[in-house]
C-alpha cells in the first residue's frame, strides 16, 4: 500500500469534510450557550399540559424568554436573559398553575462578562496549545534536520490537529443550524482533548520516520515517510478503533449536555485518526517536494 503516491486524493477527502462545516460557520457561527453569551438557562421536566408553544407563551409573561427547545419527552430547555432565582421561582409557580406536574431539573445564570470571559480563554487556550505542541516536537525532532528542519514537523502536526478541530466547530455549526445544538464550556475541553489525541497519532509516526532516517542505507524521503506509516498502521488503527468503540457505547447510554461532549470527541477522534494518517505526513512529503523544486529553481 502507498499512502504517500495517492496523498492528494486525502486531501481532496479532507477538503470535503471541511469545506460543508466552514461555510455554515462563516454564516451561521455557531449556536452559542450561556457559558459564551450569558444568560439564564432552565430544564425542566415532565410537561405533560402544555405545549411547546403555550409554554412559551406562559413564560414570556414572566421572564425574558430568548429561545425554547424541547431535550426530550415532556422535557424542555428554557434559555433567557439573565434572571434572579426569585424571577425563576415565580416563573416555575405560573407554569406549575397550568401542569401541575411539572419538575424543575436544573437552573443557572452566567454573566454576560463572564461569558465573554470564557469566550476569549477558550481561544487562547487552542493557540497556546497549538504552539506549544509545535515548539515541544521542534524540540523533540532537533537530532533530524534532514531533509526538513524539525519545526517542520511540528508545524505539520499543528495543521492536523487544527484539521480536526475546524472539523468538529463545523459539525456543530451545521448542528447548531439543523438540531439548534449548543456549544457549552465542555465543547472546549472536548476540542483540547481531540487535540492531544491528534498530536499523539501524529507523533508516534514521526517518531518512526525519524527512525528510520537514521538508519545506514538512505533512501528516499517519500518511501521512509510510506514505510514508516505502514509500520505504525495498525497500532494507530487499533487505538483510535477501542477509543472509538467506548466513545459509541457512552453515547447510547448518555443524555443532555454530556452526550453532546461525547459526540464531539466522537467525531474529533474519527477526524484525528483519519488527519494524523492521511494529512500530518503526507504534508510532510508535499513540504520537501516544494524545498526541492524551490533550490532547483534557485541554483538554475
Amino acid at each position: 500500500m502507498n499512502i504517500i503516491k495517492h496523498r492528494k486524493i486525502f486531501y481532496i477527502i479532507s477538503a470535503v469534510m471541511l469545506v460543508p462545516g466552514i461555510i455554515s460557520f462563516i454564516f451561521n457561527g455557531l449556536h452559542l450557550g450561556i457559558d459564551f453569551t450569558g444568560g439564564s438557562r432552565i430544564e425542566l421536566g415532565n410537561v405533560s399540559e402544555l405545549s411547546e408553544q403555550e409554554l412559551q407563551q406562559t413564560l414570556e409573561n414572566v421572564i425574558p424568554v430568548v429561545s425554547i427547545q424541547q431535550t426530550g419527552d415532556n422535557t424542555y430547555l428554557v434559555r433567557t436573559e439573565p434572571i434572579s432565582q426569585q424571577q425563576n421561582d415565580e416563573a416555575l409557580s405560573v407554569v406549575k398553575s397550568k401542569d401541575i406536574g411539572v419538575r424543575q431539573l436544573s437552573f443557572e445564570t452566567v454573566g454576560a462578562t463572564i461569558g465573554s470571559e470564557t469566550t476569549q480563554k477558550a481561544f487562547l487556550a487552542v493557540v497556546i496549545a497549538s504552539l506549544l505542541i509545535t515548539g515541544y516536537i521542534a524540540y523533540v525532532f532537533r537530532e533530524v534536520s534532514k531533509p526538513l528542519a524539525s519545526w517542520k514537523y511540528g508545524t505539520a502536526a499543528v495543521v492536523a490537529l487544527l484539521h480536526d478541530v475546524i472539523f468538529v466547530v463545523g459539525v456543530f455549526s451545521i448542528l447548531g443550524v439543523l438540531f439548534h445544538v449548543e456549544v457549552d464550556a465542555l465543547f472546549i475541553t472536548a476540542l483540547l482533548t481531540v487535540m492531544g489525541f491528534s498530536v499523539h497519532d501524529s507523533i508516534v509516526v514521526f517518531d518512526r520516520i525519524r527512525e528510520n532516517l537514521k538508519r545506514e542505507v538512505p533512501l528516499p524521503f517519500d518511501e521512509v515517510v510510506n514505510a514508516s506509516l505502514l509500520e505504525t498502521l495498525n497500532r494507530s488503527l487499533n487505538t483510535s478503533i477501542s477509543t472509538i468503540l467506548v466513545l459509541f457505547t457512552l453515547l447510547l447510554f448518555t443524555d443532555g449536555a454530556l452526550r453532546w461532549f461525547i459526540f464531539a470527541l466522537f467525531i474529533g477522534v474519527l477526524s484525528g485518526t483519519f488527519s494524523s494518517i492521511f494529512n500530518a505526513s503526507p504534508l510532510l512529503v508535499t513540504w520537501n517536494n516544494w524545498d526541492q523544486k524551490r533550490k532547483r529553481k534557485i541554483k538554475k
